[in-house]
């Protein structure tokens, strides 16, 4: 059993690198962050707080995101759901229970695995811990081409994000205790991937 962790702020790139890093390793990619995302859609369909039904719902995080067996691939990726899964992660009851599952599907097979507390909280043992990051502004220009939507709008709410996420209680977003550190502001795609494969491959140095 492999794990490689990938955690760092939103628009560092986690979800892509990590898709591209399972595929060049020949491992299962979990997209932690669509957890979190299905646990604020169905909070706020059923306006029932998120920690009270976080435990019991059956999410499947891959290629399409299932919720209850129903696709809510596209439905989380809205900003308003975005915006309402960064309170709810900042719950630590419902961070409590998405880590219990997320160890759970951890425990078994090689995997890639992005969020912000994986090196951290769910996995600290992992293989290989990697911290991404990049300039803010860089980070909001690939999340508005992502949506689709106005890069102002999205830096405004991306540096709220930030700062709730850098000092909730619970699991704040740092680097993880020997993770490396990757600024991808003036990186490709290609060249990030290369990187964490190697390290994944061959180990630091």
């Amino acid at each position: 059993m492999t794990v490689v962790a990938i955690d760092g702020p939103a628009g560092a790139g986690k979800s892509t690198v990590a898709r591209a890093v399972a595929d060049a390793l020949g491992f299962t990619y979990l997209d932690t962050g669509a957890m979190y995302r299905a646990v604020a859609l169905a909070a706020t369909e059923r306006g029932v707080p998120a920690a009270s039904i976080a435990a019991s719902l059956k999410i499947e995080p891959s290629e399409r995101v299932l919720l209850d067996g129903r696709d809510v691939t596209d439905e989380i990726r809205t900003p308003e759901v975005s915006e309402v899964a960064s309170q709810v992660a900042a719950d630590p009851g419902v961070r409590a229970a998405i880590a219990s599952e997320q160890r759970r599907l951890l425990a078994r097979g090689d995997w890639v695995a992005e969020g912000r507390d994986i090196g951290t909280v769910v996995a600290p043992d992992a293989e290989l811990k990697v911290f991404l990051t990049a300039d803010a502004a860089e980070r909001a220009r690939r999340r508005a081409d992502e949506l689709g939507v106005d890069v102002a709008t999205v830096l405004a709410e991306q540096t709220i994000r930030d700062e709730r996420d850098r000092t909730r209680a619970h699991s704040p977003l740092v680097p993880a205790d020997g993770a490396v550190v990757i600024d991808t502001t003036a990186m490709t795609l290609h060249e990030v991937v290369e990187e964490i494969a190697a390290l994944a491959r061959h180990g630091p140095g």
